[in-house]
C-alpha cells in the first residue's frame, strides 16, 4: 500500500509541486494550508506516514505545528520534514528540537526531498 505523506504550506504553489513530485513516485498525498488545518487532517485521517512542513503560515506556523503533533503519544515517532526558506542556523536548530527529523531550504531539489523521505520512511 502507498505510503500517505502530509503536506502543511501556506503556498498554493509549493503544495502543488511537492504534491507532484511524491505522488509522482508513488506516494498518497493531502494537503493542508496551513498549520491549524494540517492538525485538522492529520487528526482526521486514518493513517499519515510523513509529514512535509514549512515554517512561515498564516493562524498557526510550522514550529507550532510540530510542537502540537509531538505533543500527540501517537504521532510521537511520526517523520517530519521541514520545507522552508528560513534557511538561518536558528531556525533549522528550533525546528529540529523541536521534532522535526529533517530541516531543508527550499528551494530544495526534488531529488533530495525525495531521497530524504524515502530515508525516514525506511
Amino acid at each position: 500500500m502507498a505510503k500517505h505523506i502530509l503536506i502543511v504550506d501556506d503556498s498554493k504553489t509549493v503544495r502543488n509541486l511537492v504534491a507532484f513530485i511524491m505522488k509522482k513516485e508513488g506516494f498518497k498525498v493531502t494537503t493542508a494550508e496551513d498549520g491549524l488545518d494540517g492538525l485538522e487532517k492529520l487528526y482526521s485521517m486514518a493513517e499519515v506516514d510523513l509529514i512535509i512542513s514549512d515554517v512561515n503560515m498564516p493562524r498557526m506556523d510550522g514550529f507550532t505545528f510540530i510542537k502540537n503533533v509531538r505533543e500527540q503519544e501517537a504521532y510521537r515517532d511520526l517523520p517530519i520534514i521541514v520545507l522552508s526558506t528560513e534557511g538561518q542556523e536558528k531556525d533549522i536548530q528550533m525546528g529540529l528540537s523541536l521534532g522535526a527529523n529533517q530541516y531543508l531550504v527550499k528551494p530544495a531539489q526534488p531529488e533530495l526531498m525525495v531521497k530524504n523521505v524515502r530515508m525516514l520512511l525506511g
